[in-house]
């Protein structure tokens, strides 16, 4: 039996050194301090699982409704595999690079890799961020990195609200302060520092890096090439497709007056609304959605409208 209504979650907030108040700035969200770095809009990964928070499983954490329900997704997947967040970039965040599904199953505990891509909700003016580096072999990273020549090797790139980046595993990268996004990756909290400004912590620690992973993993050579996105038009919505791979497919849609969509899709969808508010109807019924609302409409979901003039990022494994 199809449940035909969305499932709307609670998110998780994380306290970062990198932090702000954007996230209640921006969406209004009870955020736990004013160094609040992240909201684990939809994950069901240990170190920050959403709470369901409407219909019959209200009260489970997603995981817990991922393993219970299978037939809520589909999915051949043994756990939840992506994994929806607001970041707020307060100041800049350290320049990291993430493993592939081989490595972190070798090195990290059997846990997946972290391939993500970014769509820039809001960014200060001048506002930019680090994605690859000029290295042209292994050898040159290395020298590189040891010299602390960082302005010699890694790529800034200015950003402005609407851009959107993929960032595979392998990636140098970070986002640089008064940046906002909304990232969708793969279900892994594994980093590797390769650099963080020589900051320290509250204990006014040197916060640890992880070079030799970070050299094990980083893919070279590593240029940025800006991406070409396609949008189809439908009445009441248009859809920019970011990106569609083997770990998932992102989406935006602009709805602006009323958009009809087909149901009984073989695939769960994970939709966060970014920008503006509307109205879900569904089956007889109505569901607000206000900015900063997360939720997942489960595999055979009926046919529902979309009312109002909002944007949303819409993905799927």
């Amino acid at each position: 039996m199809n449940l035909n209504q969305p499932i709307f979650l609670q998110p998780v907030f994380q306290e970062r050194i990198w932090g702000g108040t954007k996230l209640n700035e921006l969406f209004q969200y009870e955020i736990p301090s004013n160094t609040t770095g992240e909201c684990w809009a939809v994950s069901a990964h240990p170190n920050g699982q959403s709470v369901v928070n409407n219909g019959p499983y209200a009260g489970m954490k997603l995981g817990d409704l991922w393993s219970a329900h299978p037939e809520l997704f589909a999915s051949k997947s043994a756990v939840f595999p992506l994994l929806t967040k607001l970041l707020d970039a307060s100041d800049d965040l350290s320049v990291q690079v993430h493993p592939d599904d081989a490595y972190a199953g070798v090195h990290e505990n059997g846990e997946l890799g972290k391939t993500e891509c970014w769509y820039i909700v809001d960014a200060e003016p001048g506002a930019s961020i680090i994605y690859g580096h000029e290295a042209h072999s292994k050898e040159q990273l290395v020298q590189l990195i040891q010299e602390g020549k960082w302005n010699d090797l890694l790529t800034s790139i200015p950003v402005k609200s609407g851009d959107f980046f993929y960032v595979p595993s392998g990636t140098i990268h970070a986002l640089g302060r008064g940046v906002v996004v909304l990232e969708t990756q793969q279900s892994s909290d594994t980093t590797y520092r390769v650099y963080d400004y020589d900051r320290r912590d509250k204990d006014g620690n040197l916060r640890e890096l992880h070079l030799e992973k970070a050299i094990d993993v980083t893919t070279i050579p590593q240029a940025y090439v800006a991406g070409s996105y396609n949008t189809r038009q439908a009445e009441g919505l248009a859809v920019t497709t970011f990106v569609s791979n083997d770990f998932f497919t992102v989406e935006k849609w602009d709805v602006d007056g009323t958009a009809q969509l087909r149901g009984g899709e073989q695939k769960y969808k994970i939709l966060s609304v970014i920008d503006g508010s509307g109205v879900l109807r569904a089956d007889g019924q109505s569901y607000e959605l206000p900015k900063g609302t997360h939720f997942i409409l489960p595999v055979g979901f009926d046919s529902y409208e979309l009312e109002g003039k909002l944007q949303l990022i819409v993905s799927n494994e």
